[in-house]
């Protein structure tokens, strides 16, 4: 294998407290990275990098680790843009919602699905994100959630089993919802637990309850899947004490939080992740993150892009949406969308620049990582290095 030094970077954040200027973003000033392999050897000041196979020069650009996007709902087909121009023009809409998504869905052939999941991935991959967590949860069926997550997979190491997104409108179900957990936890369970990590849950008013979500979640870590919950989104609800309850690695939204919620997340080992692309699109109230992070919690960045309420793949978005109207410091905010993500995703080897990490990081069009916040809605991120590898930009 060959080394390859990025020099010349005007700031480097690492996301290591013991590097740099001690914060916890670790940055370090006229930096320099060393590239072996797939992995970092070596980080510090650019003067005093080690020789290396091959130099380039960063042209005074700032670096960041790659963006980890830990919630998004990718396999999917149709659009549902009248229900969102509906919504922004104050109209009522009486589509179906989820349910329009899952009968096109189900319509869709495996070619069309795994088109989808790959534009969106080379999509967000063009705005620095490195690592993306994706669900299945528009199929509601045996197969259909089967092929959604075969279809990610091939894909994204981290795929998310949501058989329990709603309850579909099967006439077989739609009035006994108890025929459905027993189906989730039971038959499609078995089907989905080969292709995928993590199990997650949407325990909320009019989805699943407490009990529901706690059978689901416990049946799937049975099965080797580890619990994630979309959780207090909506309402106040059970979703995060139950995910805090039973090691979840996030409970996500968290929009609508009691002080008891707030105190399970912070001695607990569960990640807020807040997906601020979700209350932009439904003009919803924003989750508070400072009082996540003035209590003690982690807190992850996320996009949930989904067709339905947050059709949005930018990670730089979501950071800037958190540093205007969640509270966060740019700091915070991208070390949530980085450290944060891997955190929630439970993962060491990413959303940092340290060696031994991977080598995943973006590069941008500014002489610092505050501009993604500064310079709302511009195209900053310029290159991309995945693995040790450049995979966009020039």
């Amino acid at each position: 294998m060959t080394t390859t030094a990025l020099t010349n970077i005007a700031s480097l954040v690492t996301n290591d407290p013991s590097l740099g200027d001690g914060t916890p973003i670790g940055l370090i000033q006229n930096a320099a990275v060393v590239i072996d392999g797939d992995r970092i050897a070596w980080v510090g000041e650019s003067s005093k990098a080690p020789a290396t196979d091959n130099a380039l020069d960063a042209g005074g650009r700032a670096a960041v680790p790659g963006f980890v996007d830990s919630h998004s709902h990718l396999v999917f087909a149709g659009d549902r843009t009248q229900e969102f121009n509906a919504r922004m023009s104050g109209r009522a809409y009486s589509a179906g919602g989820i349910r329009t998504t899952v009968a096109a869905t189900r319509a869709a052939t495996d070619a069309e699905l795994g088109a989808n999941v790959a534009r969106y991935l080379a999509e967000a991959l063009r705005q620095g994100t490195t690592t993306q967590e994706t669900k299945s949860g528009y199929g509601l069926t045996v197969h259909d959630e089967a092929r959604a997550l075969r279809i990610a997979r091939e894909q994204t190491e981290e795929t998310t089993y949501l058989g329990a997104h709603i309850v579909p409108p099967d006439p077989a179900y739609a009035t006994d919802p108890a025929a459905y957990v027993a189906l989730v936890t039971g038959e499609m369970l078995d089907a989905c637990a080969p292709h995928a990590r993590w199990i997650d849950v949407f325990c909320e008013q009019g989805a699943f309850d407490g009990d529901q979500a706690r059978a689901i979640l416990t049946a799937g870590r049975a099965k080797g899947l580890h619990p994630r919950v979309h959780a207090n989104q909506l309402s106040y609800g059970p979703g995060v004490q139950l995910a805090v309850e039973l090691d979840a690695a996030s409970a996500d939204h968290c929009t609508h939080l009691t002080d008891a919620d707030v105190d399970a997340l912070a001695h607990g080992g569960t990640v807020a992740t807040l997906l601020p692309g979700a209350e932009f699109s439904t003009r919803a109230a924003w989750p508070d993150a400072r009082r996540l992070l003035d209590a003690g919690a982690t807190v992850a960045l996320s996009t949930d892009c989904n067709p339905g309420s947050s059709f949005t793949s930018s990670m730089p978005f979501c950071i800037a949406l958190a540093v205007r109207d969640m509270g966060m410091t740019p700091d915070e905010a991208l070390w949530s969308a980085t450290a944060g993500g891997a955190a929630a995703l439970r993962r060491q080897d990413i959303g940092r620049l340290t060696p031994g990490a991977r080598a995943d990081l973006a590069l941008l069009d500014a002489p610092s990582h505050v501009h993604l916040a500064y310079r709302p809605g511009v195209p900053l991120v310029s290159e991309v290095w995945r693995g040790g590898r450049r995979v966009s930009g020039a």
